[in-house]
């Protein structure tokens, strides 16, 4: 099973703000969901709220739209995995940002969403094209580093490693595991602490 992921392409969404935190990306409340399934009604739901439909995941033009252009410290707070989860299931494939927390970062690359960054400049300038014209095709390159709108094309950054694992689909670990069941079983009856009767039982 391979998931490689060498681009994403759509259509962009501005959300303009420095550390936007997990809690106001999924409140607190939501983490009592049992499953994943329907976190997408929720994202931002309390900024949304407040914002009386003024927020840009309800604002027509942006509906469909898959490509999250962030600002500074994205995904601070908590290490909740229902915010990546959350955005994801609204329809978020990739995030352009200045910066992301760590542990949202690693959330997002397990999920298999790549989260680029660039500076502050090239951001404002992907935010305010897109609130432009936000039916512009976006495209973010993996294999280039480049993000793309329209004529306008900057340079991106993501850890080397991280980025190998997008393109050859390593980052997947479960898919990993699961595509090679047998040779984790194989390894395991060698190994002398594992009892090869509770591995056939499983």
């Amino acid at each position: 099973m391979v998931s490689e992921v060498k681009t994403v392409s759509g259509r962009g969404i501005p959300l303009v703000g420095n550390d936007i935190d997990t809690d106001r990306i999924i409140p607190a409340r939501y983490l009592k969901a049992v499953t994943f399934d329907g976190l997408g009604e929720g994202a931002f739901i309390d900024d949304r709220t407040a914002l009386k439909g003024e927020h840009p995941f309800d604002q027509p033009q942006y509906q469909g739209a898959n490509i999250l252009i962030v600002n500074r410290n994205f995904g601070c707070g908590s290490s909740r995995e229902h915010a990546p989860q959350a955005i994801a299931k609204w329809g978020i494939q990739a995030l352009i940002g200045e910066s992301f927390a760590e542990i949202f970062f690693g959330n997002c690359v397990a999920m298999g969403i790549p989260c680029v960054t660039a500076d502050a400049v090239t951001v404002k300038q992907l935010q305010d094209l897109v609130a432009a014209n936000p039916q512009a095709g976006v495209t973010v390159d993996l294999e280039t580093l480049q993000v793309q709108i329209g004529d306008f094309t900057a340079s991106v950054a993501i850890g080397e490693g991280t980025r190998s694992t997008f393109i050859s689909g390593t980052w997947d670990a479960c898919g990993q595991l699961v595509a090679n069941a047998d040779q984790v079983r194989a390894t395991a009856t060698k190994l002398p602490y594992v009892g090869w009767s509770n591995l056939a039982a499983s």
